[in-house]
């Protein structure tokens, strides 16, 4: 396009010079021709006067003399037949506004007038005219002004004409660049097919290629989903296996924007040796597969619902909401009497053909409290349960010893008051490459809710502030203390946003306006945000990547896994990496359908040009087959343990 450009500046600068340089030798040549006219015209004239004198010299001198007095002349001379000067006048060239060198260049080539004087039939001699010549070079300098003002306004209207011709060539070659460095960046965008001829084949060719980069990239995510099935799910009834169910509700217990408590229902199929005998395997898969039909529904209608099948009569359901266990569970029990074969519909105490018994628990517990308190109390729960026939329910709510029984205004006031008072602080746990070496810290916000009391971990206090619509504020006073830290000591970090920060109008602004105020410290900080922000706030988390991201932050998920591949514009979301969810890493060194499962969706990440970092490791071994798998960093308790500080 340079070329081009230069191409076409060479060409209209020569089409001026030579247009300025043909016409102003028109126009000499024409002021010329004048000027001789007029001094053969001038000296024809002066010779007529001077033969009607009679050959009186003192007449003819005083007729000369008045010639040259009123007429521009630059020489004026009367020579006798003897070729003596009879009379003779000069003057010096008038200057003129021509300048020197503009008469160096187009001299004016003129010859003098020449006329005989005679009385009668004799000869007196010659009369010699020379006009001045400077008020031709003016007039000459003058229409060459004009004639370049008026070529050089036409070369500048052209050369805009050829700069909007040239824009509009270039218009499809730019949007081209920005759709390959959309590529790289794993984004898939088309753009509109260029009206030249030959630029059209090149946009037609790589729309082609997008749309096939993208199908590929489809299909990629389809066969991570049966990939996922394949490792996670039960053949029969399509619920996640025991293994995969423990990890992914270890990990919503430990995550920090749950609810403050959840709801647990255990579920079991009674005497299933006997089932078998009795109605056959067909007719007893059949049963479990009703069951789990009417579990399933629930991880399929709400987001961070866990379903899973422990063994071959136990199935659980994880519900992520207080108060809500006892209805689901009495909901359960209804829909099960009616669907299940023989039942007796809705009722306590429904009795199904072939003495079927199923059995239901629901707890209602504290987020706090450990995995193996859950399935305690839910195995207690069930016990009650199993003591009646048919499909019986029993239910405990099992109240929480830790946090004392208060208000949400209270709550409210509390984590105010801590916020406004200062009372925070980051707890860093390392993110490390394969050679030990840190990436970034991983930094929760900690708050001291009493003046005197512990630091609470974000499990604690978060699904209260979330309760108070005080998330974005904690969020806010997470991100000045990581940019203050980073102004310390230079190590880059990262901070967890609540997605439903994202939702409050003006915190992406404030956001914005505390990371300008540090753009140095700004370089080093990441934003990650729970993998639920991208499938719920998919258009608030595009939004914030496109806010923060030119200020040198970097935007990432946390607690990622078989999710990703129903996002289906993870492309366009504008991450910088995604963090691998404890739940799907856990167990990947002795599980090939895991590790299969891991590998194919490091490799979709990859293909988005993402960094992929793996969360929750604690075992050596995970962490081996995860750097075998190439994943760029670790963080968790092991990762811990072995990080070479910088």
């Amino acid at each position: 396009m340079r070329q081009v450009a230069a191409l076409l500046l060479a060409v209209l600068l020569l089409a001026l010079l030579a247009s300025v340089a043909v016409s102003a030798g028109s126009v000499r040549q024409v002021l010329q021709t004048q000027l001789q006219l007029k001094n053969e015209d001038n000296a024809g004239a002066l010779a007529l006067a001077l033969s009607q004198q009679h050959g009186d010299e003192s007449l003819m001198s005083l007729l000369v003399s008045a010639q040259f007095d009123t007429g521009a002349y630059e020489v004026l001379r009367w020579r006798r037949a003897d070729g003596t000067v009879a009379f003779e006048k000069t003057a010096a060239p008038a200057p003129g506004r021509a300048p020197d060198w503009f008469k160096g260049w187009l001299p004016l080539d003129v010859q003098p007038g020449m006329a005989q004087v005679s009385n009668g039939w004799q000869a007196l001699g010659t009369v010699e005219v020379r006009s001045q010549s400077a008020y031709a070079h003016e007039t000459l300098w003058l229409s060459f002004l004009r004639i370049a003002a008026w070529l050089l306004g036409v070369g500048l209207v052209a050369a805009g004409l050829a700069a909007v011709g040239l824009r509009r060539i270039r218009a499809p070659l730019d949007a081209a660049v920005q759709q390959a460095n959309a590529l790289v960046q794993g984004q898939f965008m088309t753009i509109e097919e260029a009206r030249v001829p030959e630029l059209a084949r090149l946009t037609g060719a790589l729309n082609t290629m997008v749309v096939k980069v993208r199908s590929l990239f489809e299909a990629q995510a389809e066969q991570l989903q049966v990939l996922q099935q394949q490792a996670y799910c039960d053949s029969l009834t399509g619920l996640t296996l025991r293994k995969q169910f423990l990890a992914e509700f270890e990990s919503a217990l430990g995550r920090d924007d749950g609810p403050v408590r959840g709801g647990f229902i255990l579920l079991r199929l009674g005497a299933l040796a006997s089932l078998n005998q009795r109605l056959g395997h067909a007719q007893v898969d059949q049963l479990i597969q009703s069951i789990a039909r009417a579990v399933k529904a629930y991880p399929d209608r709400v987001r961070g619902c866990l379903a899973g099948r422990l063994n071959g009569t136990d199935l659980a359901l994880w519900l992520p909401a207080p108060d809500v266990a006892e209805d689901t569970a009495q909901a359960l029990a209804d829909a099960l009497r009616s669907a299940l074969p023989g039942g007796t519909g809705a009722g306590t105490g429904g009795t199904v053909e072939g003495g079927v018994q199923l059995s239901i628990a629901a707890i209602d517990m504290s987020r706090t409290r450990p995995m193996s308190h859950w399935f305690a109390e839910a195995d207690a729960v069930l016990a009650r349960a199993e003591q009646g026939g048919g499909v019986s329910l029993a239910f405990q709510r099992v109240e929480d010893e830790d946090l004392p029984s208060q208000g949400e205004r209270v709550w409210r006031q509390q984590i105010g008051d801590c916020l406004d008072a200062g009372r925070a602080r980051l707890q860093p746990f390392p993110v490390m490459d394969r050679q030990g070496l840190l990436l970034h810290w991983e930094c929760p916000l900690q708050l001291q809710l009493l003046p005197q009391g512990e630091f609470l971990p974000a499990t604690r206090w978060l699904p209260l502030a979330l309760r108070s619509r005080l998330s974005a504020e904690a969020d806010l006073r997470a991100v000045q203390l990581a940019l203050s830290a980073i102004a310390d000591d230079g190590q880059p970090r990262c901070v967890n946003l609540a997605p439903a920060s994202l939702q409050e109008g003006s915190f992406v602004a404030r956001l914005r306006e505390v990371i300008f105020q540090s753009p140095q410290s700004a370089r080093r900080l990441g934003l990650e945000l729970g993998e639920s922000a991208a499938l719920v706030h998919f258009e608030l988390l595009h939004e914030l990547g496109r806010q923060i991201r030119p200020l040198g932050v970097a935007l990432g998920l946390e607690h990622a896994g078989a999710g990703l591949a129903q996002v289906d514009r993870l492309y366009q979301a504008g991450l910088d990496y995604v963090k691998l969810d404890a739940a799907v890493v856990t167990g990947i060194a002795a599980d090939a359908a895991r590790a299969a499962f891991v590998r194919g969706l490091v490799i979709m990440l990859r293909s988005l040009a993402l960094k992929v970092y793996a969360e929750g490791v604690n075992d050596g071994l995970d962490a081996q087959a995860l750097w075998d798998i190439e994943v760029d960093g670790i963080t968790g308790p092991w990762a811990t343990g072995q990080m070479i500080k910088p």
